[in-house]
């Protein structure tokens, strides 16, 4: 989730009426997703037992370009491809210092403040469609297909609209934001070529029973970080009364891919955490 001022302006509650606000509203939001499916529990990690691909979804945080910890953050994993959100110009200018040798293939579209996506891959990789929001919708989304040992396998990288009011309102924001993520993957979700194995990856700003994850559930596919994870936070916000955590980051398969092992890894200084995936093609 972004905050859209400079870091020094940033995310610190100022009273504590807000932060009761936030709190609240979590707390609301998270009742108010409630379903009456349960959830299974997580799934152990497998080991590839053929070509298989590592793939990272990072929120980086636009506030932080450069910062030494969350590159170290990138660089400790050694996934096959990283797909980045909040990227901007500093941050692409740093990573490549850092990082180049290590990736290759590289293409970054800076937007709208926190709006810039990025993929780092030691694999080839073509840009395809970088799409509009729809209506409501803060941030593109990009569409890349990977090509790799393991098989050609398509992208969509997402970073949804934040659980924020456009007056910069938490509370309202919880309630009114859903309809607008369901509306933003049901608009991107065409650009995909359905005769290709897919995952859609990125900052959700959303659980598992968000609507947007519910949409592509409509579509046959399965979120593979509480499959394979729990309910383990990718998203922490420090406040002056505690910690507010949530699984904000998806990687989400279709039939055609399956996740052999998800990690959330606490590390960088992001409000985000990375999120590595292992996949294979079925």
């Amino acid at each position: 989730m972004p905050f859209f001022a400079p870091r020094s302006q940033r995310g610190r509650p100022r009273d504590g009426e807000l932060v009761k606000a936030i709190l609240l509203a979590f707390a609301l939001l998270a009742a108010a997703c409630q379903d009456t499916r349960s959830a299974p529990d997580p799934a152990p990690p497998r080991a590839p037992d053929g070509p298989s691909l590592r793939v990272m979804t990072y929120n980086v945080n636009y506030g932080l370009a450069g910062d030494r910890e969350t590159i170290d953050a990138i660089a400790s994993e050694d996934a096959d491809v990283v797909f980045l959100q909040e990227t901007t110009g500093a941050w692409e200018a740093s990573l490549t210092e850092a990082l180049g040798s290590a990736y290759p293939h590289r293409a970054f579209r800076h937007c709208c403040a926190a709006g810039g996506l990025g993929v780092l891959s030691k694999t080839p990789f073509e840009e395809r469609e970088y799409l509009s929001p729809p209506s409501g919708g803060w941030f593109p989304a990009w569409r890349v297909l990977v090509r790799h040992d393991a098989g050609n396998l398509q992208a969509l990288v997402v970073h949804l609209r934040p659980q924020l009011s456009e007056s910069g309102s938490f509370l309202s924001g919880f309630f009114t934001t859903p309809p607008i993520r369901r509306a933003e993957i049901e608009t991107y979700f065409p650009a995909l070529d359905p005769n290709l194995p897919t995952i859609v990856v990125g900052d959700f700003n959303e659980n598992s029973r968000g609507r947007a994850i519910r949409f592509l559930e409509d579509k046959g596919m399965v979120s593979a970080v509480p499959a394979r994870s729990g309910a383990t936070p990718t998203w922490r916000w420090q406040t002056s009364v505690g910690t507010i955590r949530e699984q904000l980051d998806h990687v989400v398969v279709d039939p055609r891919v399956e996740a052999l092992d998800v990690r959330v890894i606490d590390r960088g200084r992001s409000d985000h955490l990375p999120v590595v995936a292992t996949i294979r093609l079925r």
